[in-house]
Parts: C-alpha cells; sequence; structure tokens
C-alpha cells in the first residue's frame, strides 16, 4: 500500500535479508536463521535473545548504511525511501518461517486487500490514549486525587469553577469576577501530563485535518456500500426543553479550558453548553479530550447502519430493530440437489474379520517386517517396531492390564473399561503398542494430550471427559510421567477438574510375559465400542466420540480402497497419530496393508521443517499425509535442500485440504518442487470430521479420476449461502480446491445448517451429512447430542425423508460442484451469522492477514470469533502483536483491518483486540485455542495492550429511537384517572395542628427563644455529646453551657466586628460544639449563619475554593473560626489556591471575653430569614437555599413528633453538619426537643472505622442517623471484623431505627448488606430504613421507630415497602409493577415515612398536571418548612421562583408547592398506618438533573452504573455522564493496570444488552478518582469536568467507533 510508513519498511528490510542480500547468504546461513525463526514462534527463545543472535549471524552480510552501525540500524530504524525494497518474484519473497498465518495466504487475497484498502481516503479517528505507566508502573500518588470523601462537601476542586448564571454579571462585582477569572486559569496548569502517550490525535481537529499521519477517522464515513443507504444523523442535539425551567442558580460549573466568557446562561441540565469562542460544536479546543471527543463525533456524524423505518409503537416491550432482509440479496435459484452415491466398497477375498486379525496374521507372519520408525529431534530413527515386536508387546500389555492390576483382590479393569492414554507426540511407538494393548485387552483406549501445567487450556473439559467416560486409569511412559506436574507427596498432581487417576507406566520393566496358554480373544468386528477420539466443540466443551470395531474395520477398508494401499508400501506421517486423519492413516490403515509408517514429530518439525520431506526422499516413501501448514514450512527452507526428490509419491494426502485457505499451500509447494519431481495430480486433499471419519479424498491419478476442480466464488453471494462463480468484482472472492470424491460405499448430502435439515438446492452452501458405516456412533454419554448429529433424517422440500438410513452431520460446510467432486466453504465451528449473514472465521483471519505489514501479527496468531450481544452474533478478532510495534503501528494496523474486513466481507468487527507476543492460549500442537481465547475475552482475563471497539457501526439492531408524543393535557389527564377508576397520587404526613402533645417549646417562635427558655427552666441538662476518634468523650455541653457561649459570641459579633442585624456570617468550624455555640450566638446577635467545611490541610486547592465561593456567594461580611483555621486561611499555601487578600474579616472564637449580652434579638415576624442552607448538588451546582425562622421551627417540631423525641431520650448522629437534615439533626433538633445528641463526626471514621457502631452500643442508642458514606465505611471496613466487634461487646440490639439521611434514590443493595452484615451484632433487619429530602425541604420523609409496640407508639407506620419496577418503562416515564426477578427489572424501596405536616403530589413536569397514582412524574412538596428560595448573587429570585411556589395548572389550583427537581411515584398500599387510613408510599427515582437523555428516552445514572459494577470483578466504581450526546463511562480500576483494556469491551457489552445504549468513551481511571461528597453521592459533572479537562490521569480511554 502507497501509504506505508517508511519506518515500518525499514524495519522489515533489517528484519528480513533484503531479496538481494537473501540470495548471498551461505546456506548455513539461512538454516541457522530458519532454525532461530522457529525457537522463536514457539517461545524457545525470548525475543530479545532472538534479535540478539539473529544480529550476529547478518552483521558480516549487512552493508553499512551511510556509515551508520548495523547493528543500531536494526534499533533506530533509519528512515529508507519507501521504494528501498524491488519487489521480487512471487516465492522468492523471503517469509518469516513457520508462520502459521500462511496456510492462510493466498497473494491474489493479499492483492484484493491492498486494492479494496487503497479506495479509502485516509480518516482520522481518536486514537485510544493511553497512561504511561500501564507499561511503566508509576507511584499511586502520583495518579490519585486528593481523597475526597474528606474534602468538603461540594468537592469545589478546580474543576467545578465557576461561574454565576444571569445575564450580565460582571460589572457590579469585580472580585467575583477576578476570583472567576484566576479559577480559569488556575485550571489548566493541574492538566495532567502523563495522561496519553503522543498521538496525533492529540492537537485540535482542525489541526490535524491536513496531517499524513495514517490515524483513523469518518472510518465510516466514505463505505456507503450499496446495501447501506444515507442514515440520519444520530448526533444532533437533542432539545433540552425539559430543564429549561429548572436551571438553577449560582450554578458554579466546571467551565472546560479555554472557555471565554459569553453571556450565555449555562445550561444545568446536561452540559451541551452552546457553542463559544474556541469552540467546535460547543467542545473547547484547548482540550485534547475534546478534540478527541470531536474527531469521534464527526467520524460517527453519518455513521453506516441502515435507515431507521418510520415507525414508533408506544408499547413497553421495546422493540429490537429486526434486520429486514434485502430485497436484492441473491437468493438459490438450482433445483433441489439429489444425494451423492461413492463406489460401491469393493469385496477383497482375504478380507480380515477384524483389525487385530491383521495385527495378529502380520505379527506371526511377518514379524521382521518393519510396522513404525520413530525420530528423534535431529531426524535421526530412534527406534524400528516391527509387527512381531507390535504384536507381542501388545499381548504382554494386555495380559498385565487384565490380571496384574487390581484393588482389594477386585481386578482393577473389566472388558469395556475406558483407559486414558497420555502420551507425547515424539513417542508414537508407545502409543502404538498401548492402543493395540488395550483393543487386545478388550478395553476402550481414550487417546488425550499430555497435560503440561496444572492451568493448559482446554484441560479442564478434558477431566470432564475423562469423568463422565469413567476413567481410572491413565497410561504413559516412563519420561512422560517424570515430567506430568507433582503434588507435594511426588504424586502426579490432580489437574483441575479431572477425576483421580492411576498412573501406569507401561515400559517394559512394568508389564510382564503372559504364561504359555493365555491367548488374548480376537473376535470379528462387532458394534462394541472400540476406541473414544476426543473433540472441542465450538463452545470450547470436550466431547468423546465413540468408534466402533465395525466402523474402525470399514473406514480402514473405504481408505485402502480410495488412496488404493497396497501391503508393504510406505507412508510418511507428520500428523498427530492420536486422533484425526493421523491416527486412521498412521496407526490403523496402515497396520491392516502391513505398511510401513516413518512417523514425524512435530517437535522435529519445528526444528527442521523439511525433515518430512528428506524422509520421503530417504525411504522413497510412496504416500505421505501433512497439513497446508506442513507444506508452507518446507517452502521457507527449500532453498538449501538441492539433492531431495520427491518422484516417489504416488499420494501427497492434505489432511485440511478442507480448509479453503489450503490451495494457496498447495499452489506454491507444487510451484516450487515439482522441480524437485513433485506430479502435480498426487496432491490430494481430503475432508474429514471427528464425527464422520474421512468425508471425501480426491483419489491417486492412477484410479482414472476426473481433474481436480477450481471454483472462483463471490464472499458476498456466500455470506447468503449461495454459490455465485465471480466475474467482475475481483476484490472479494474465495478461490477453492476441491477435496475429492466421496468415500467408497458413503452416501453425501448437504442440508440446511439450521432448523429441519431440509435438502440445498444445487447452487445452495449447506452442512455435508454422510451416510455409512465408516462413521462415528455417539457422543460417549450425551444421549441428546448424538440423536441431532449421528441421527439426522434429511427431508426432501415436501418432507419425505431422502433415505432410510440415519446420516451423520459433518459440520463441513459446502456443496457438491461439477464432476460430483466435493467443495468446501468452511467449516460450523467457524461459522459466524450477523444480521442474517454467515461469515467464516478462517476467511475474516486471511483477510486480517493480508494487510500491510503483513509481519505486524506476530507468528500470524490471530483467533476471530463472534460473541452474542444485543440478539445478534458480533465479530471479535484477537492479534497477538510483534513485540517491537509501536502505539502507532498498533493503532494504524487495527484501523486498516477494519477498513479492510468492512470492504472484502461487508461485515463491521466489534472488537478488535491486540495481545502481547505469546500470550493467547495455545492449542495442543501450536495453533490458538479458540474457544479459551473467546472465553477470556467474556470473562475480562484476556489483558490486551490495545483494544478498538467498533459498536457503532456494528449495532444495527436498537430500538427505534422514542419519538415524543405530542403531550395529553392535564385536564384529559385527571379525567382519565376518573374513568379508569384511579386516584390522583396525593398523599400526606399526620395533621401537626391535630396532634396534642405536651411540647413546651411550640410556645416559642424562635430557636433562640427555645435556647433561652432551656437555659432558665434545665440549665444543667446535657444536650451534647461530642466523640473523638478514639471513642472517648472529646468534650459535652448542657443547656446553660450552649447559652452562656451563645451570648460571648454575640457579644464578639457586635463589639468587635460592629455587625448589622440582618448581616451574614459564615461559620467555618470542625463538626464540634463550637460550631453548635456560633450558629445560636449568630441568632441572639440578630445575624443570619451560613455554616461551611472548613478546607481540608492536605488538600486546599481543592477545598479551599468552594470555601471562598460559599462566603463569597452568600455575602458574608464576617468569618467566625477557630485560630488554627484562622491561620490556615491567609497561610501561603492558601495563596496559592485562592486570593487571600479578598477575605472578609475573620475572628477566632477561641478565647472570648465573658461578657453578658445586654439582650437577645428579637425579629420582628417568624417569616425573616434565620439561616443560609449552601450545597453543591450532585450535578455540581452549588445553590444556597433561605431558611426562614418559622421553616425552622416547623421543621424540628416535624421530627420531633415523627421521631419522639423527648429531653429523655438519646440518639446518635454520624453525619455532617454542614447542610441539610444532617444540619438540621446536629445543630437544631436537641435545642428544640431537649434530647440528648451523640455526635460522632464522620471524619472520625477514617482513623477509626467502629467509631459510629461502637458508640451505639455503648450509648444503648435506640435512634440514629447516617449517611450511605457512613454505611459504606462500615460495611466495607467492618465486614469481616464482626467477630472482633462482638468480642469487644459491641451490641446493636437496642437499635429500633437506623435512618440513613439522603437526596437520592434508597440505595437497596447497601442497606440489606448492612443489615446482613451487622445482623451478627443484634441489629434488627427491619431497624434499616432511609430518609428523603432535597434542597427545597430537607425533610420530606423519615421512617421513624418501626420496632415494638404499635398501640404504645401511635406514630410507628407499617415497614417500608419494596416494588419492582420495568426499567424500560421507565426509560419511558412510565411505572409498570413486575414481579420480583423478571428481566430488566429494578427494585425500588419506599423512602420513609411522609413527616406530619407534609403533602406530596406527583406532576407532570411538563404540563404541570397532577398524575394518576403509580405514574411517574415529579414530587412537588408542600409543608411549613420548606424554604422560602434560592439565595443567589443577585438576587434574581423570579427566575427560580416556581422552584418554591408553584400552582398546578388543572385541579387543586390554589395551593402552593415546591418542586424538589426528583422523578417519583405515589403508591396506595393494602397496608394501613396508625390511624386505619391506608398507607401512600412515596418511591423516588432519582434526580431530573441527572438523568440523562439518549435517544429520546430518559435514562438514570445509577441503573447504568450498576450494570457496569457487575461487569467486572476489578470495577470499583463507576460514573455515567453525556457530553455532546456520547455515552462515556468512566470507570475505577481495583486491580493491576493490565487488566485496564479488558473492562473496555464488557463494560460496553453489558450497556449494551442491559439498557441498549452504546458506549461513546470508556475511561479507566484509578481507585478514588470519581469524586464523592460528604453525603456519599457521585459528583458526575465535576468528574465531567475533569475530564474534558485532561485532568484525570486516566489509565486507559478507549474511544468506541
Amino acid at each position: 500500500m502507497a501509504e506505508r510508513s517508511s519506518t515500518g519498511l525499514m524495519m522489515m528490510m533489517m528484519v528480513e535479508p533484503s531479496p538481494a542480500l537473501a540470495l548471498t547468504l551461505p546456506a548455513e546461513v539461512r538454516e541457522k536463521l530458519a532454525e532461530l525463526e522457529l525457537e522463536l514462534s514457539e517461545g524457545d527463545i525470548t525475543q530479545k535473545g532472538y534479535e540478539k543472535k539473529r544480529g550476529k549471524l547478518l552483521a558480516p552480510y549487512i552493508p553499512q548504511i551511510q556509515g551508520v552501525d548495523p547493528s543500531l540500524q536494526v534499533d533506530h530504524r533509519i528512515q529508507a525511501s519507501t521504494q528501498a525494497a524491488p519487489p521480487t518474484s512471487k516465492h522468492n519473497k523471503p517469509r518469516a518461517a513457520n508462520s502459521r498465518d500462511e496456510r492462510f495466504r493466498s497473494d491474489l487475497h493479499t492483492e484484493a486487500v491492498q486494492a479494496a484498502l487503497a479506495k479509502y481516503k485516509e480518516r482520522k479517528m481518536p486514537m485510544p490514549s493511553k497512561r504511561r505507566s500501564v507499561l511503566v508502573q508509576s507511584s499511586v500518588e502520583a495518579c490519585t486525587p486528593p481523597d475526597t470523601s474528606s474534602a468538603s462537601e461540594d468537592e469545589g476542586s478546580l474543576r467545578r469553577q465557576g461561574r454565576v448564571a444571569s445575564s450580565s454579571p460582571y460589572q457590579a462585582h469585580p472580585t467575583v469576577e477576578h476570583w472567576f477569572n484566576r479559577v480559569i486559569q488556575g485550571s489548566s496548569t493541574s492538566s495532567s501530563a502523563s495522561s496519553t502517550s503522543s498521538h496525533p490525535g492529540g492537537r485540535s481537529h482542525n489541526a490535524t485535518a491536513g496531517s499524513a499521519a495514517t490515524v483513523l477517522a469518518d472510518l465510516m464515513a466514505h463505505t456507503q456500500l450499496d446495501n447501506h443507504c444515507a442514515p440520519p444523523d444520530v448526533t444532533g442535539l437533542s432539545e433540552r426543553s425539559l430543564h429549561g425551567e429548572r436551571s438553577q442558580v449560582a450554578s458554579v460549573r466546571g467551565l472546560s479550558r479555554g472557555y471565554t466568557h459569553t453571556s450565555s446562561t449555562m445550561e444545568t441540565a446536561d452540559g451541551s453548553d452552546a457553542g463559544d469562542g474556541g469552540a467546535i460544536d460547543g467542545v473547547p479546543v484547548n482540550s485534547r479530550v475534546s478534540s478527541k471527543i470531536q474527531q469521534l463525533l464527526n467520524t460517527l456524524k453519518r455513521p453506516k447502519r441502515p435507515p431507521l423505518r418510520e415507525f414508533f409503537v408506544d408499547d413497553f416491550e421495546e422493540l429490537l430493530d429486526v434486520q429486514q432482509p434485502d430485497p436484492n440479496q441473491p437468493k438459490p435459484e438450482g433445483v433441489q440437489m439429489s444425494p451423492l452415491h461413492g463406489e460401491p466398497m469393493g469385496v477383497v477375498t482375504n478380507r480380515p474379520p477384524s483389525l487385530l486379525a491383521s495385527l495378529q496374521r502380520w505379527g506371526t507372519a511377518q514379524p521382521k517386517s518393519p510396522c513404525l520408525t520413530a525420530l528423534d529431534n535431529a531426524g535421526k530413527p530412534i527406534y524400528t517396531l516391527t509387527y512381531g515386536k507390535l504384536w507381542t508387546r501388545s499381548q504382554k500389555l494386555a495380559y498385565t492390564l487384565l490380571n496384574k492390576l487390581s484393588t482389594r483382590n477386585e481386578p482393577l479393569l473389566r472388558p469395556g473399561d475406558r483407559v486414558a492414554l497420555v502420551f507425547p507426540n515424539n513417542d508414537p511407538v508407545m502409543f502404538m503398542v498401548a492402543f493395540y494393548g488395550c483393543l487386545l485387552a478388550e478395553l476402550v483406549p481414550v487417546p488425550i494430550e499430555v497435560p503440561l501445567t496444572r492451568k493448559d487450556a482446554g484441560s479442564q473439559q478434558i477431566g470432564f471427559l475423562l469423568g463422565s467416560c469413567g476413567v481410572t486409569l491413565a497410561l504413559t511412559t516412563d519420561a512422560c510421567q517424570k515430567g506430568l506436574p507433582k503434588a507435594q507427596t511426588g504424586e502426579v498432581a490432580t489437574f483441575k477438574g479431572w477425576p483421580r487417576l492411576l498412573w501406569f507406566v507401561t515400559d517394559g520393566k512394568h508389564v510382564v510375559k503372559p504364561p504359555k496358554d493365555w491367548i488374548p480373544p480376537i473376535r470379528d468386528a462387532s458394534n462394541e465400542t472400540a476406541y473414544v477420539e476426543y473433540k472441542t466443540s465450538k463452545e470450547g466443551s470436550t466431547m468423546g466420540i465413540t468408534v466402533s470395531h465395525a466402523a474402525m474395520l470399514a473406514h480402514c477398508h473405504a481408505l485402502t480402497q480410495a488412496c488404493g494401499y497396497a501391503e508393504g508400501e510406505t507412508i510418511t506421517n507428520v500428523l498427530d497419530f492420536k486422533r484425526d486423519a493421523g491416527l486412521w492413516h498412521g496407526v490403523l490403515t496402515s497396520v491392516m496393508n502391513r505398511m510401513h509408517v516413518i512417523s514425524i514429530p512435530y517437535s522435529l518439525m519445528k526444528v527442521n521443517p523439511l525433515s518430512w520431506i528428506q524422509k520421503v526422499h530417504t525411504y522413497k516413501a510412496r504416500v505421505a499425509v501433512v497439513k497446508s501448514r506442513d507444506m508452507h514450512w518446507s517452502l521457507l527452507s527449500q532453498k538449501d535442500q538441492r539433492d531431495v526428490s520427491l518422484g516417489s509419491l504416488r499420494m501427497l494426502i492434505v489432511a485440511d485440504g478442507a480448509n479453503p485457505w489450503s490451495i494457496s499451500s498447495c499452489d506454491a509447494f507444487l510451484n516450487v518442487f515439482q522441480a524437485r519431481g513433485l506430479r502435480p495430480e498426487v496432491i490430494c486433499p481430503c475432508a474429514s470430521s471427528a464425527e464422520a471419519m474421512t468425508v471425501a479424498i480426491r483419489r491417486p491419478p492412477e484410479m482414472g479420476v476426473p481433474p481436480p476442480g477450481k471454483a472462483v466464488l463471490s464472499m458476498s453471494s456466500l455470506s447468503h449461502s449461495v454459490i455465485r462463480v465471480d466475474t467482475e468484482e475481483k476484490l472479494s472472492v474465495l478461490t477453492l480446491q476441491d477435496v475429492g470424491q466421496v468415500m467408497p460405499g458413503a452416501m453425501v448430502c448437504v442440508v440446511r445448517p439450521e432448523g429441519t435439515p431440509f435438502l440445498c438446492r444445487t447452487d445452495e452452501v449447506g452442512e455435508i451429512c454422510v451416510s455409512s458405516c465408516t462413521t462415528g456412533i455417539s457422543y460417549f454419554g450425551l444421549p441428546g447430542m448424538t440423536k441431532n448429529v449421528f441421527e439426522t433424517i434429511p427431508v426432501t422440500s415436501s418432507g419425505s425423508p431422502v433415505s432410510d438410513r440415519p446420516f451423520t452431520r459433518t459440520s463441513l460446510l459446502g456443496f457438491i460442484g461439477p464432476d460430483n467432486l466435493l467443495f468446501v466453504v468452511g467449516k460450523m465451528d467457524g461459522l459466524m451469522v450477523v444480521s442474517g449473514r454467515r461469515h467464516n472465521a478462517d476467511d475474516v483471519v486471511a483477510t486480517a492477514l493480508a494487510v500491510e505489514p503483513m509481519k505486524f501479527v506476530y507468528r500470524g496468531r490471530i483467533a476471530v470469533f463472534s460473541v452474542c450481544v444485543l440478539h445478534d452474533e458480533r465479530i471479535v478478532v484477537v492479534a497477538e502483536q510483534r513485540p517491537d510495534a509501536s502505539e502507532e503501528d498498533s493503532f494504524q494496523w487495527m484501523s486498516r483491518v477494519l477498513q479492510a474486513i468492512d470492504s472484502i466481507h461487508q461485515v463491521g468487527v466489534y472488537c478488535l483486540a491486540l495481545v502481547p507476543a505469546n500470550t493467547l492460549p495455545k492449542a495442543p500442537l501450536g495453533g490458538i485455542h479458540i474457544s479459551e481465547t473467546k472465553q477470556r475475552f467474556l470473562e475480562g482475563a484476556l489483558h490486551p495492550c490495545n483494544v478498538l471497539m467498533c459498536p457503532h457501526t456494528c449495532v444495527t439492531n436498537l430500538p427505534k429511537p422514542r419519538q415524543k408524543q405530542p403531550e395529553v393535557g392535564p385536564a384529559s389527564m385527571i379525567v382519565g384517572n376518573l374513568v379508569a377508576g384511579k386516584r390522583i397520587a396525593q398523599a400526606c404526613g399526620r395533621d401537626v395542628a391535630q396532634l396534642e402533645d405536651n411540647d413546651q417549646a411550640r410556645k416559642f417562635l424562635y430557636m433562640q427563644d427555645v435556647l433561652q427558655w432551656r437555659a432558665q427552666a434545665t440549665p444543667d441538662h446535657p444536650l451534647f455529646l461530642l466523640l473523638n476518634a478514639k471513642g472517648t468523650v472529646a468534650s459535652t455541653a448542657s443547656c446553660v453551657q450552649i447559652h452562656k457561649r451563645a451570648e460571648r459570641v454575640a457579644v464578639a459579633l457586635m463589639e468587635r466586628g460592629r455587625l448589622n442585624t440582618g448581616d451574614h456570617v459564615a461559620l467555618v468550624y470542625p463538626p464540634g460544639i463550637d460550631l453548635i455555640a456560633t450558629f445560636y450566638g449568630c441568632l441572639y446577635a440578630g445575624c443570619v449563619p451560613v455554616t461551611v467545611r472548613p478546607p481540608h490541610p492536605q488538600n486546599l486547592a481543592t477545598t479551599l475554593p468552594t470555601v471562598k465561593m460559599i462566603v463569597e456567594v452568600s455575602k458574608s461580611v464576617c468569618i467566625l473560626t477557630t485560630q488554627a483555621i484562622m491561620k490556615l486561611l491567609k497561610s501561603k499555601e492558601a495563596a496559592a489556591a485562592v486570593d487571600v487578600k479578598t477575605w472578609p474579616m475573620v475572628l477566632d472564637t477561641d478565647d472570648l471575653p465573658r461578657k453578658k449580652l445586654p439582650q437577645i434579638y428579637k425579629p420582628p415576624t417568624p417569616e425573616m430569614l434565620a439561616y443560609l442552607d449552601f450545597s453543591v448538588s450532585t450535578t455540581g451546582i452549588l445553590a444556597g437555599v433561605k431558611m426562614s425562622h418559622a421553616a425552622t421551627s416547623a421543621l424540628c417540631r416535624s421530627i420531633k413528633l415523627q421521631c419522639e423525641l423527648y429531653p429523655s431520650r438519646q440518639i446518635a448522629i454520624c453525619l455532617d453538619p454542614y447542610c441539610g437534615l444532617g444540619f438540621a439533626l446536629w445543630c437544631l433538633c436537641s435545642v428544640y426537643s431537649g434530647h440528648q445528641s451523640i455526635l460522632v463526626p464522620p471524619l472520625e471514621l477514617e482513623s477509626n472505622v467502629s467509631l459510629w457502631l461502637s458508640a451505639v452500643s455503648q450509648f444503648k442508642v435506640r435512634v440514629t442517623f447516617c449517611s450511605y458514606s457512613v454505611m459504606e465505611m462500615c460495611t466495607k471496613g467492618l465486614g469481616s471484623q464482626t467477630e472482633a466487634l462482638r468480642l469487644r461487646n459491641v451490641n446493636l440490639s437496642c437499635v429500633r431505627t437506623c435512618m440513613v439521611v439522603a437526596e437520592e434514590r434508597p440505595r437497596i443493595a447497601l442497606t440489606q448488606s448492612f443489615s446482613k452484615i451487622f445482623k451478627d451484632l443484634g441489629l434488627s433487619p427491619r431497624a434499616v430504613s432511609t430518609t428523603f429530602g432535597c434542597r427545597v425541604n430537607v425533610a420530606i420523609c423519615l421512617q421513624p421507630n418501626r420496632l415494638g409496640n404499635l398501640a404504645e407508639q401511635g406514630t410507628a407506620g407499617p415497614d417500608p415497602t419494596t416494588v419492582y419496577v420495568d426499567m424500560r418503562a421507565l426509560r419511558h416515564d412510565r411505572v409498570r409493577l413486575v414481579e420480583r426477578g423478571s428481566p430488566h427489572s429494578l427494585p425500588l424501596m419506599e423512602s420513609g415515612k411522609i413527616l406530619p405536616g407534609v403533602k406530596v403530589i406527583i406532576a407532570n413536569t411538563e404540563t404541570k398536571g397532577p398524575l394518576g397514582d403509580s405514574h411517574l412524574g415529579e414530587i412537588w412538596v408542600s409543608s411549613p418548612h420548606n424554604a422560602t428560595g434560592y439565595y443567589t448573587v443577585y438576587g434574581e429570585e423570579a427566575l427560580h421562583a416556581d422552584h418554591f411556589c408553584t400552582k398546578l395548572s388543572f385541579g387543586d389550583t390554589q395551593t402552593v408547592w415546591a418542586r424538589t427537581g426528583y422523578l417519583g411515584f405515589l403508591r396506595r398500599t393494602e397496608l394501613t398506618d396508625a390511624s386505619g387510613e391506608r398507607h401512600d408510599a412515596l418511591y423516588v427515582v432519582g434526580s431530573l438533573d441527572e438523568t440523562l437523555e439518549l435517544r429520546g428516552m430518559r435514562y438514570h445514572p445509577i441503573d447504568i452504573e450498576t450494570s457496569v459494577i457487575r461487569a467486572h470483578k476489578s470495577i470499583a466504581e463507576c460514573a455515567v455522564f453525556t457530553w455532546t450526546n456520547l455515552l462515556v463511562v468512566v470507570v475505577e480500576l481495583e486491580g493491576s493496570e493490565q487488566e485496564a483494556l479488558d473492562l473496555v469491551a464488557l463494560v460496553t457489552n453489558v450497556v449494551l444488552e442491559e439498557h441498549f445504549l452504546i458506549v461513546g468513551v470508556v475511561v479507566v481511571v484509578d481507585p478514588g478518582v470519581i469524586p464523592i461528597n460528604s453525603r456519599g453521592e457521585k459528583q458526575r459533572m465535576h468528574l465531567r469536568d475533569g475530564f474534558l479537562a485532561d485532568q484525570l490521569d486516566p489509565i486507559y480511554v478507549a474511544y468506541n467507533m
């Protein structure tokens, strides 16, 4: 190909001596080079050792280029001009020795592939980026961001820099703008340098457009083949009308680097931000990641897929798009074929009654006649077994097996028992003796491979076969037994999955001579089993095929007749003698005809590929049995041999002649060896299968057979199972040779492979079936499969059987051609049916190997198979890459392979993976173990070093994108519900007004009054008790202590701070009593407190900007804090993160003067602002809400009633005290209700995980609150330590309620595993429950004490219920209840009981009309403790007023509601609550702002994440987000970095299967990179900004095509 890179070419010149050089090399050097290549291929020598030895050999012959030292030339790959290597003649081309690929090599095909690739323009595709440490492990600190669980609530990292939503914000507030600018500039510096190796995709899209580097992009844009019309644009951004009204205030969004200030308001829902300054389609160009995603988008602009038919079924079942067959596809037109009969079996006069009779006859009549010659690794004959010796040694073994092996005086073996034969490939003599010895003893030999390690590929399956055959004895040789892996006892180890075996060594000293009168029984051939041959199915399971004595004999006769074998002929056998053609010709038929077999071991072929030809010459052999690989290997080293002659051969049997790609080896071999006496007509390909044995073989020329046939067929037609001779399109053709005539006495027909075995038409490809007495009879122990394969009855189109004899399926795909010759196009094992078209794995391998540079694939080791994803097969290509390949080489080669396969086969590759050399599992004779490779791929254990996934091109059967239907109006909705008998989804907690309780605090309107009253009434009553990490009490506070401390704070604010009433004060304290006291101090002084989490001293760069932001956005005029934090705020380190000069006044409250406050401030009205509650939502929006005094008191009263809090109660709180319900429980509730709060700061759990549970046990707490992150820490950290805790007397049986405070859907899996783990410590499974709150109302649901007697506790309601909903319906915004365990079911747990005074309704997000029971909509809430609004810098409350005061568009249009921003539904249950009413359960599904709109459907990130986490054991955490309509999945890898690339395919598969979505980008990062806030919620938008700004330092980023 013209674009081949010159460096690659230079490398090839170096590695292969140039043709001119090759001719001048002395013969011995060339032989040594060939040997080296072989050593390398088998892993006997390392790549380094190979290069060193090779360099030494070639050093004297390589001319120095421009005076450069030759050793450097190899290493540095000097650029040579592309024309450097003149094309040499077809067969003198030096090739890498012994590469398996060459059996697939065809010059014609190579030219076709090059031509196909030339059609493609060079494209650009984003190249995957890989961390360098995937090659060189880096330290963890370098790549793990600081621990965010302890960072600020909002994780205000530099990735979260913000900008306040407003039309023209900046004139009025120079300080804020100044700060924002600083943040934005700052963000570019923290970009990580090591995230990727250099690659062309790094520059901005425009910059690379002209670059000549071969990068793959727009791959699909120009491949519009005829059967694919132009499809719709799937990347157009969806309309986001949905969230327009919810775009929140003070949206502190991360702006990607290079963002230019424009006056547009930033979208909050899914940063599909409008285009701006230096960005393409809204992607900032400076970011390398963004430009790659842009490339990917450009590539996907016009993906190649059939057009979607106009269609929309508003049905729950999302229908997968079924590919409609192309009306123009070729269809078979021939007549129905008729079965083909082989010539009749000849009648032989002295035909032996059985094979053993033959052995006896030759062993006694011709004892000196040679039977088998074994060779050593130097090619020297080491032993010749004569027929006499074979007969006597077999007898000895038979006698020993039957009479000398016993257990407890019972003979170990009985006639008919199965025995394993474990013999190495270089010892045919011992095998032959053992095989015939078993037959003489009437035992059934089961030959298997020698297990080399305990973890051989497929070894477990072999064990399964041995177990099912009931094998208890294994025969082996002394040398082999010594080499087997041993257990500590010195015995042979038991291999995984194997039965217990007794190993018996068959060498002479272990067998005994039978007495004179012992004669083995020699019976006539019967239908009893003679031997069992193993085969591995496509799925990797191993089956044993039983062959009867009669079939074994008949097969030998048929082969003798077909091959014209004569008595005493010499035959060279290169094949494995334990099974298949090697066994049939070299062990069985040879004995029937007293032939002499020269057995060439595989180990000799590796050292000297010419050995078999030399032996044919030496022994004047008449027949050779080889595979095309052996022919190819010998071509590589034939130049050294001038004196060999193949003139003696009358038959060269090519055992794998059924492989379509064997023809090129045959042709090339003939071309070279015709000059050495090889006649063209002696090459005889044959077709066979384990089940049917030999199916057809080309007869030797003396039998007067028609000349061999060739067929050039169109691959495209073959993919439709139709035979069309190709005429015009020369690119995608398959050239076939025939495999000769049907065997004597057999009947053959071709049937449809799937379903009923109908006969095919004459121009149709199908599975070849054979009816004859020479086939196997069954799969051992598998009657069902046996019936299907060995007893098939082919039928005509009318349904009548073809014959009364059963047929055996051969698993060969082919047809009967002219002259009744059989042609085979592939095997069922390699068949991949993609979208209804059939492709053969071998054909795809051949195409991949023809891609330049052809030497890229290490030794041609490549595996192609299909995996089933989303109800269709998907093609996976796995290749070993050369050890010296660079990232760019790999990517370039991969992109070309995709193009070539697309062009030649018109099929997309789903996944292309490259693995390091010598790492794919090997089959016994050196090939690749395909099923094991597939298994590893699906388990994520392949460990590739490069991966390219192309789901966008392959997956064409996704469900239709949902089209929005015109909305039904709210009025019709209500009428519809009435007609259907459904109630409106509305529910409320108990009525506060009617609840009589002796609540003294009700008299007071303000919290400060309640505290003052408690300080007078019960001054020494303990309110707070703070624990430290050791579990000891750090400090306590009674009512009067809090009151006095608050007074001192108030005095300081007025005198030192000179603050006015209504000023905002930021409280920056660690969790503790100080925070509570200063809060009330602010209320006493009439100031508005704002609680702020202090910055983390080890992580100022991330946490301090958030503190600064909250202080500025809340307009705080003063900061109250401790001395230590005050120093930190003004330190040099702080100055590096923020502008420390712009802090407002900072007061420390460590040493305050003891002064009495003249009077406590009384607000004029309870509607006045009491405090501000700031928090960052999971979408990265900083939102402060305003809480009035009235709302604050109402909140406390509601919680008091729901949880029955009295001064005598104790509750334990393990929550952060800075916002939401955590703040209310920590700072407000104890003062209001008078109960004692045991405060456990979650931060302390990092050094002592058991702190919270120990405290609960120690203080015998009945009610406790925690967050999901605390629960997760306990589950992970204490899961294995429950026993140790019990010994420390931790007992949780006191707990009645453990409530998880959350603003999200309940995490059922976590709460259940928490309950399960701590059940051993007495925790009741019913104790754990959840709460629900949000920004507009921090406490909507709380599930209070649910244990104990309902009568004594009027508040206790029913247990929370769990329902299962259909996830597919949920995507369409509908609720459909299903049974537990049904497919696509999602469990949802009720969020707790609605608080007193709270009303909830479910409203349609768009029409704002009420919805019916069990309908999905937005949860709206009305309650006295709703917040009054967002607090924003610019006072534009009107923008978001409808979040806090909105009304229904229909029905009850008077009530004022607040919109929570969460989707959910209400469902009336069969349960009753304490008042006897039916209980209404509220189910929260997820935040509207978090949802992803993809393909017109609404997805909740948590659902996709749950699927992804299940995909592989090494995925610790996962987060998803969208970027310009691409789904990005970030996974944390908990394991070695070499597993990173395994995750790419698994993540893509699981999301496709379960959510019908194509993942655009998979990012693999270190543990701890996904930011999590203190509530345990993922900060997905932070993550998104960090990813786009290149700050994640990912291990690997895969851009799926």
